[in-house]
């Protein structure tokens, strides 16, 4: 007889959190918390919005909290959750936007993990790729701020594979006339 592998930490708040524990959900929130935030972030440009949201991913997890399989899985369902609610929110933005809008010049800077060593160059890309259609810009966050491949990131988005590569090669060649055309040619 095989003896069972021991769970890791993840798995066992996972499977304690299922049976009902608060203090093991709570410790799945405190783990994933920061990437859930982070990806409404940079995604909605808004702190208090990403909170609000962050807030309802976590929710809509408690409330499906059986369908999870593993630990693995939780960081794909978060994901995937975070960023349907961010394209969801934006849409609506959108529809109410001739009530009120927000200049880029007051929209509070976005977070990020990787750090430019040129402040302006930073929040220049930073402002031009908020400038991108919701999808692309949700596929351009995913790539380059969570370091997600496109394979995983086809899966989250449930997208075609090409679908995703079309919107990163399209936005970054947008992205890269925008830089251009702004700064003139910039050596990478």
């Amino acid at each position: 007889m095989q003896r069972a592998e021991p769970q890791s930490q993840p798995e066992q708040a996972l499977a304690r959190a299922k049976t009902g524990d608060q203090t093991a959900f709570a410790e799945l929130v405190r783990e994933h918390q920061s990437m859930v935030y982070s990806l409404a972030r940079y995604f909605l440009r808004d702190s208090a919005t990403a909170e609000d949201l962050a807030q309802e991913v976590f929710i809509h997890l408690y409330q499906n909290l059986a369908s999870i399989e593993s630990a693995a899985h939780l960081k794909f369902y978060l994901r995937k959750v975070t960023g349907h609610r961010c394209i969801d929110y934006a849409r609506r933005q959108k529809s109410h936007a001739a009530k009120s809008s927000v200049s880029l010049d007051d929209a509070p800077e976005p977070v990020s993990l990787f750090e430019m060593p040129d402040s302006m160059m930073r929040s220049t890309i930073r402002r031009f790729v908020s400038t991108l259609p919701e999808k692309p810009r949700l596929v351009v966050t995913l790539r380059y701020q969570e370091d997600m491949d496109p394979m995983e990131i086809a899966d989250v988005l449930e997208m075609p594979i090409n679908t995703v590569k079309s919107h990163l090669r399209r936005s970054l060649a947008i992205l890269r006339e925008k830089v251009t055309r702004c700064l003139g040619e910039v050596e990478v």
